[in-house]
């Protein structure tokens, strides 16, 4: 690795122009050395011999020319051209600066295209996977993981360029691709493919052995077709029913393999472990005791069993909710065969789940288990994200009930509150009470609005923005959060794209994500904000998410705090959960910013290393639409000193409190009020056409008939009737649906006394 590093430098110096011709053998130790970092095996070693043989009869012409006539020396890319391998070359960013041929056809693309995203293509957590091997890397000089995916083993490898903070990164395929194919005729187990159409294409010898010959059709071979993999089913044979567990796996141009594994213990007892070691599902030889006496190439790879054998099967697996030695002994004894379970993975430092079904072999009266092992991750995984799904769903109805009925609680206190202190001076000893009243309960209602954030359930105010203008206008602010010990670096792309957000939930997202980061740094340290245009060429798949292809603002949040321990990083977003000590954090900072982002469209993830720091990364869609630079206009009128008001107020209220609160400010500032607590009483009042009505202020949800709807049929007999909708919480659907009522206003609760008469009477006077 030292040799790779040195090499790797080397050949950058040469690049540069600072290589002399007495430098030259230099160029030999790089290709040599590359050759045989990326061919490790024995042939590897010969195509190095013969590379590093090329080399020196390259070195023997050049020293033969004059100073004058010395070719460009090779570069990295020159070096890494013709390796089998896929490699990539990337900046400390990330960002690929160069990959061989054998990189873009495994994995196509884009220049400038981020890692992460070149990896998205081949495994779902390609991002944590990037920042943990650089991270390692940089420390270290070389780091490795080996992951496994729907496409096989693969060993991530990440080696430092001496003097640079450039990375060499390899992608190595540890899964041996010559068992595919009609090599399917060496397997004793019975396989067969089906094409989309149904009819079986092909069927190997154990197969026509098993069932008598060639056979057309699935309904041919099976009483009942199976549809999952890991089904017991009964294949119709000439000489009687089998019983058998089958395995599905979906093939190219969309064909389906099928392979049987029999349960009769007279034919299972025929079939050795060796036989099925190019079986394209995971097979575990056990004992009674769960004790692995075998296994074959998959399950080797899938469990990392070649680096880390294992003693028994409760060294590989969790979760299943009882002793694995009393699951081990009822299928010993021939109960609960052929049941699948899925199960954590104890290997790997990601989280991998598998579906584990066994199977009983009696083989000279010994007894012994083959468990068959399916990757269950994808499918645990869309399991967590319907049950986030269903928890969220819960959350917001609860937090929009919530939202609902405390709104109006407060809209009682801070209201009566109001009409209180306008009997009272400020010299008066009640009147600091009366606003430390009135401020808790504003605090309530930011409360309620976090409670709306996180659960996606607010009204989002969306505008075209710049970003850099945006965090322009913050920067005062945050610098001013974070303190004068921690360093706050802006790092904007010039050519930065715009996106459609509501302003004030961003920043508060962004104020949020800074927070967070400085109560990480212990009081000193540095925290980065960067902005850039990414253009995602294919979808990129992390943390159970998928971003769509298509162009991104980047935002990236990182500080070199503490960090997060690995364990605790999948939960930071959910409601409630804090890293922070006992009263130091309400647990609403994350998830709040994290149901802002989903709800603007956006995506963010977050990388972290215990004791190096953490990275939040934010994906915004951009928009092609031009800035709309807002309007400055004057602000509302305090209407404390106006004179009084003057028409009739249709006040439609079911919550008492609320109701009387509203009739007296309009009736203190100089409106006639006319009560109903509910519309079906509003349209009953409107029909008496001697009764003179100037404007409605309704509640939008209420019991019977709400807002909107009585609103319509009111409109049947007053066209001109106008509206002024008021609601602690409404839906997305009620929203919209009150904004096609025209000649209508919307009025969020709670409401001061002033922000009430004010909307009132400015309603009114649009009319004139």
């Amino acid at each position: 690795m030292d040799q790779l590093v040195e090499a790797s430098g080397a050949a950058r110096r040469i690049r540069s122009g600072y290589a002399s011709r007495s430098k030259l053998p230099v160029l030999l130790a790089v290709v040599f050395g590359m050759s045989l970092l990326f061919v490790p095996d024995v042939r590897g070693l010969l195509i190095g011999l013969v590379i590093s043989g090329f080399a020196g009869i390259a070195v023997v012409m050049i020293q033969k020319r004059t100073a004058q006539d010395v070719p460009t020396a090779a570069s990295v890319e020159d070096l890494i051209a013709y390796e089998e391998r896929a490699v990539f070359v990337t900046d400390s960013s990330g960002v690929v600066l160069s990959r061989n041929a054998a990189a873009q056809k495994l994995l196509p693309t884009a220049d400038g295209e981020a890692l992460e995203q070149v990896l998205a293509q081949l495994m779902s957590n390609a991002g944590a996977i990037v920042f943990r091997l650089q991270a390692k890397a940089q420390k270290t000089n070389a780091a490795h993981e080996d992951v496994v995916t729907r496409r096989g083993s693969f060993r991530i490898s990440a080696h430092r360029v001496a003097n640079s903070e450039d990375i060499i990164w390899r992608v190595h395929s540890q899964t041996d691709q010559a068992g595919k194919g009609h090599a399917a005729e060496r397997l004793s187990l019975p396989m067969f493919t089906v094409g989309g159409s149904g009819s079986v294409l092909f069927m190997n010898e154990a197969m026509r052995k098993l069932v008598g010959g060639r056979v057309k059709s699935l309904s041919s071979i099976f009483t009942e077709v199976p549809t999952t993999s890991g089904e017991h089913a009964v294949v119709n044979s000439p000489n009687g029913l089998v019983d058998v567990m089958v395995v599905i796996l979906e093939s190219a141009l969309g064909r389906t393999e099928f392979f049987l594994a029999p349960i009769s213990d007279v034919i299972a007892a025929k079939t050795t472990m060796a036989q099925l070691e190019d079986f394209p599902i995971a097979l575990l030889e056990l004992e009674r005791d769960g004790r692995v006496r075998d296994s074959n190439r998959i399950a080797r790879a899938l469990l990392a069993l070649d680096d880390d054998p294992a003693d028994s099967l409760n060294d590989l697996i969790e979760g299943l909710g009882r002793p694995v030695s009393d699951w081990l002994a009822d299928a010993a004894e021939g109960r609960g065969l052929h049941r699948p379970e899925v199960l954590k993975c104890r290997r790997g430092s990601d989280e991998m789940y598998v579906q584990v079904t066994l199977g009983r072999v009696i083989h000279d009266g010994e007894v012994s288990l083959i468990a068959l092992i399916n990757d269950a991750t994808e499918l645990k995984s869309l399991e967590k994200q319907f049950v986030q799904s269903q928890k969220m769903q819960a959350i917001g109805q609860l937090a929009g009930g919530v939202a609902h009925d405390f709104n109006n609680l407060l809209t009682a206190i801070s209201g009566h509150c109001d009409l209180l202190m306008l009997r009272h001076d400020s010299g008066d000893s009640d009147y600091a009470d009366l606003e430390q009243i009135n401020q808790n309960a504003n605090r309530a209602a930011s409360l309620v609005g976090q409670l709306l954030a996180f659960s996606r359930k607010q009204n989002l105010q969306l505008e075209v923005l710049d970003m850099r203008d945006t965090l322009s206008d913050l920067t005062h602010l945050l610098n001013r959060l974070v303190g004068a010990q921690i360093s706050l670096t802006l790092r904007h792309d010039p050519n930065l794209m715009s996106v459609r957000a509501d302003r004030r939930q961003l920043e508060q997202v962004l104020m949020n994500l800074v927070v967070n980061a400085r109560d990480a740094l212990d009081g000193q340290g540095e925290i980065n904000i960067e902005t850039r245009n990414v253009k995602l060429t294919s979808e990129l798949r992390r943390d159970r998410a998928v971003v769509p292809a298509g162009d991104y603002v980047l935002v990236k949040v990182s500080d070199d705090g503490c960090g997060i321990p690995v364990e605790k990083l999948p939960k930071i977003f959910e409601p409630f959960y804090t890293t922070k000590k006992t009263g130091e954090g309400t647990g609403l900072g994350l998830s709040t910013a994290y149901g802002i982002i989903k709800q603007s469209g956006g995506f963010i993830f977050a990388d972290s290393e215990w004791e190096r720091g953490t990275v939040f990364t934010i994906y915004f869609p951009t928009h092609d639409k031009p800035i709309e630079i807002a309007k400055v206009s004057e602000p509302a009128p305090i209407l404390l000193d106006v004179g009084p008001a003057d028409g009739v107020v249709l006040l439609v209220e079911d919550e008492a409190p609320v109701r009387a609160f509203a009739s007296r400010a309009l009736q203190y500032r100089g409106f006639q009020v006319v009560e109903a607590d509910c519309g079906e009483t509003a349209l009953d009042l409107l029909g008496d056409e001697a009764l003179n009505i100037d404007i409605v202020l309704t509640d939008v949800i209420m019991p019977g008939m709400d807002g909107p709807t009585w609103v319509k049929e009111a409109r049947k007999l007053r066209p001109q009737l106008r509206v002024v909708f008021m609601s602690g919480y409404a839906d997305g659907s009620t929203v919209e649906e009150q904004l096609t009522i025209p000649e209508s206003a919307f009025l969020p609760k709670p409401f001061s006394l002033d922000e009430l008469t004010s909307t009132v009477r400015r309603h009114l006077s649009s009319a004139a």
